[in-house]
C-alpha cells in the first residue's frame, strides 16, 4: 500500500501570518489535531504544521494574546514528510523516527499534497494489529533528556 493510498487529500491549511485562532477553528470544525503550514495557498509549499499541542502548550499556557500568529507557534525544520509513492513501511518509520503521529505527504518541491495520521494506518486492513500496537507505543514514548 502506498501513501497517497491512505492519506487525507489537500487538507485545510494556513499559513504563517494566519491567527492562531484560524488553526484552531479548522481543528475544531474538522475534528484534526493538525494544520499543516503552507508558504501560500498558490504555491502550497509546506513550512511545516500546528498542532493542538502547540496550541495548548506555546500558546495558551504561555498565555499570549489573541495577536498571536500561526509563525509564532508552529513546528518547522526538521519536519517528517513522506512522498506520495512511499510505501505504507516508509510512513510507519516515519513516524516512529520522529516520534509523531501524523506526517504530511509532498511532492519532490514540497508541495503539500496531503496528511496521514495514525488512524489511517490503523485502519490499514494489510497492517498486523501487533505491527499498529508498536507504532502507538513508539510514537507516544515520552522524549528523553
Amino acid at each position: 500500500m502506498k501513501a497517497h493510498e491512505i492519506m487525507t487529500p489537500r487538507p485545510e491549511v494556513v499559513t504563517a501570518r494566519d491567527p492562531v485562532s484560524r488553526a484552531a477553528e479548522i481543528m475544531r470544525d474538522r475534528d484534526v489535531g493538525v494544520v499543516p503550514v503552507v508558504r501560500d495557498t498558490s504555491s502550497m509549499v509546506l513550512e511545516g504544521v500546528i498542532t493542538d499541542r502547540d496550541l495548548a502548550v506555546r500558546h495558551v499556557a504561555d498565555r499570549h494574546g489573541d495577536d498571536c500568529t500561526v509563525g509564532h507557534h508552529m513546528s518547522r525544520g526538521t519536519l517528517q514528510v513522506v512522498a506520495e509513492s512511499d510505501d505504507l513501511n516508509a510512513v510507519i518509520a516515519a513516524m516512529e523516527r520522529a516520534e509523531v503521529r501524523r506526517v504530511p505527504v509532498t511532492d519532490k518541491q514540497g508541495k503539500l499534497l496531503g496528511i496521514i495520521a495514525q488512524a489511517d494506518v490503523a485502519r490499514c486492513e494489510s497492517v498486523p494489529k501487533a505491527q499498529v500496537a508498536e507504532v502507538v507505543q513508539r510514537v507516544s514514548e515520552p522524549k528523553r533528556a
